[in-house]
């Protein structure tokens, strides 16, 4: 074996690969904006970036959990559109009901995490399977419940989306950077944190070793109803009231991050750091291909394309190593 191929496998068994191929990738995107337009590198607009990708990191932030133990959560998408008609037509532009309202939601993502979690390990059956059936059972209640923008929220409840720190940063983006921040430090130097790669890595194994793994799936499916319904609780506080589509495109764009980020659909690799970047890839992208004049139909097929080619890199990374 050479001295290059040696160094080469070395390199692609790093656990921070994935950080480097979405850096490259960011500045890739970051030159190519800069030579297609002069308003690209304005500081609004880098901010307008950092604001518009908050929803899309607290969603992915659950997925990322779920798929770090080798399943999927498809129910995400469903989970948000629920949550925010429910946000908003139970408020209704009563004050009074903001801090209950709010309570009351997180607490049906997490009741919705804990079937989907409670399920999977009672039946064994595939995460896909089940969070793909619970996901739309959802949307059919949502439906049910409206068809169409369903009530209203009070004065002063965009500040989540909207407010701004004495730096001029958003409040709910620079929340889910905290937040991302934490769940980084908490995955690697916490035991609950080693025991979610571990039952990704090997869920069998785990078993034998004796930990927990019921416990951890049902944990991050949890987790993952919980960030899907706060996530619509933003949204609900960018947009003004609650939709029965809110939620439609996130299921596929929470999972584009955490692939293009490294965290393997396999499991028991990638981390959330990785995730976090990967959301500002994704919104510097479409935030290039607004500029570039492209339909917001056409975002989807990139993300699209932008999984396969990730899944691609990565799985040919295994490879070489």
């Amino acid at each position: 074996m050479t001295v290059q191929s040696s160094s080469l496998r070395r390199f692609f068994r790093g656990s921070q690969v994935g950080l480097f191929v979405v850096i490259g990738l960011l500045i890739l995107l970051f030159v190519i904006g800069v030579s297609v337009s002069d308003r690209f590198a304005t500081s609004r607009n880098i901010l307008n970036v950092y604001e518009q990708s908050t929803g899309l990191a607290l969603v992915s932030l659950g997925q990322t959990l779920a798929i770090l133990t080798g399943g999927i959560d498809l129910s995400v998408g469903s989970i948000i559109s629920l949550s925010s008609m429910l946000t908003s037509g139970l408020i209704n532009g009563n004050p009074s009901m903001v801090l209950p309202v709010i309570a009351g939601v997180l607490l049906i993502g997490i009741v919705i995490g804990a079937i989907n979690g409670g399920i999977i390990t009672v039946t064994g059956v595939h995460p896909l399977i089940v969070t793909l059936g619970t996901g739309a059972i959802l949307q059919g209640i949502t439906l049910l419940y409206g068809l169409g923008p369903t009530g209203k929220v009070p004065r002063g409840f965009d500040y989540f989306a909207y407010g701004r720190l004495p730096a001029g940063f958003s409040v709910g983006a620079t929340f889910a950077l905290v937040v991302f921040l934490l769940a980084a430090f908490l995955l690697r130097n916490t035991r609950t944190g080693r025991h979610i790669y571990a039952v990704g890595d090997d869920p069998h194994a785990a078993t034998l070793m004796g930990l927990p793994t019921r416990r951890v799936i049902m944990l991050v499916y949890i987790l993952s109803g919980f960030f899907a319904s706060l996530t619509a609780i933003y949204l609900v506080s960018r947009f003004g009231v609650g939709q029965p589509y809110t939620g439609a495109n996130y299921t596929l764009s929470s999972i584009t991050p955490v692939v293009v980020g490294g965290t393997m659909l396999a499991g028991g690799r990638g981390g959330v750091l990785g995730t976090l970047l990967g959301v500002y890839l994704v919104s510097l992208l479409n935030n290039l291909l607004n500029f570039l004049d492209v339909s917001t139909h056409f975002q989807l097929v990139a993300q699209g394309l932008v999984i396969i080619a990730a899944v691609s890199l990565y799985v040919e990374k295994r490879r070489i190593a």
